[in-house]
């Protein structure tokens, strides 16, 4: 089966535009998450990590209208842009164009200025392809919090079958009244900056972002990072909550590992959904234990960027890649003390140690999970 590399990739964030900007402030344990204005329904504020449009529009102003694109579009145009500015290989009429994401343009529901169906996630997806001349129709993938995973999934899919030479996959979200009255409503929201797996959690904090990685099945002299399968799985078990015994991810994991051949102790990281509720934290933490993943090394960057919703696979993902090329293990943030029931081996120190395998999982309403497997591979000579 023909194998496909992440290559080229970009994050925007409020850490920083690119992903070398935004991997040095994870460094630095830096967070985006800040404590916002008072609103109607958080009167003591909230805290998320938002970024400011006006910090975009000085990049974007650069290389487009800002008029005439909307917040989270000029978010996806830098992201891509960034890509391309990196790879030779982009073809407007070959490449692919995957585009993951949760809600898209929902800021635009009260909002005339750019036309009644702008809200609708394909007449987005079309804007974006058209910035660059995209001439493939581009593909949207929302699936609550997995799809930012999924569209790497999707992407790497269509180019094993051959209906792609490569693709460009992109996610992003905002942080729009919509989604916080969305949150509010099931009492999610964390008071303080979230807390992933920790005794003291009591929900997630949120965060807007895009991020974007070139996909591509040609080798290269470099040392890179093969995305090796995923899988998903579906709870069946409630519309917004996980299935309390982590049977849907579970599943996910094992089947993948079953499909790929690896064992739970040939893998070296894990890069967790870890939103800091009470019941995601815990599935997550009696999936884990059941797949024998006890003792993998194990984070969540939550805590860093806030939950990105659809974008959030896709970050942590390139992040989980670059974490395999510099064998570093990424600090969890915000942890200090274990509040799942079963034993983790939580990251609470930046550690330099060999990394050739890593687990990604993610999972979110309607109880969809994913389990994705990277592995870094040796340069070709």
């Amino acid at each position: 089966m023909q194998q496909v590399f992440l290559k080229s990739d970009s994050i925007i964030s409020p850490l920083g535009f690119g992903t070398l900007a935004n991997l040095g402030e994870l460094r630095l344990q830096n967070s985006a998450l800040k404590l916002q204005k008072p609103t109607s329904k958080y009167q003591a504020g909230y805290y998320a990590g938002i970024l400011e449009e006006e910090f975009i529009d000085r990049s974007f102003s650069l290389i487009g209208h800002c008029d005439d694109y909307t917040k989270l579009e000029k978010m996806l145009i830098l992201a891509i842009k960034d890509v391309i500015d990196k790879e030779t290989m982009v073809d407007p009429l070959s490449t692919g164009l995957v585009i993951a994401t949760t809600k898209g343009n929902i800021d635009l529901l009260n909002s005339n200025k750019f036309g009644r169906n702008r809200v609708e996630l394909w007449k987005m997806a079309q804007v974006v392809a058209d910035f660059f001349g995209f001439k493939q129709k581009p593909i949207v993938v929302s699936n609550a919090c997995i799809s930012g995973g999924l569209a790497i999934k999707t992407a790497a899919d269509f180019i094993k079958s051959g209906k792609f030479k490569n693709a460009i996959v992109a996610a992003g979200d905002l942080v729009s009244e919509f989604v916080l009255s969305g949150f509010q409503s099931f009492q999610a929201m964390s008071a303080k900056a979230c807390k992933p797996f920790d005794a003291e959690r009591n929900g997630i904090s949120l965060g807007e972002a895009a991020a974007a990685v070139f996909i591509d099945g040609q080798t290269s002299q470099e040392q890179k990072v093969e995305f090796v399968h995923a899988v998903t799985t579906n709870d069946a078990n409630h519309i917004s909550g996980p299935s309390r015994d982590g049977e849907g991810l579970y599943q996910a994991i094992t089947r993948l590992k079953h499909f790929t051949g690896i064992a739970s102790e040939e893998i070296d990281a894990i890069s967790a959904h870890g939103t800091a509720t009470m019941y995601n934290d815990e599935m997550e933490a009696i999936a884990f234990d059941r797949s024998n993943l006890n003792d993998i090394p194990l984070h969540s960057l939550k805590g860093y960027f806030g939950h990105t919703l659809g974008a959030s696979a896709l970050i942590e993902s390139i992040m989980l890649k670059h974490s395999l090329l510099n064998d570093e293990l990424i600090i969890s943030k915000n942890f200090e003390s274990s509040g799942v029931s079963t034993s983790l081996n939580i990251t609470t120190e930046a550690i330099q140690k060999e990394l050739n395998i890593a687990l990604k999982t993610a999972s979110g309403f309607g109880g969809c999970n994913i389990a994705m497997l990277f592995r870094k591979t040796k340069a070709h000579v």
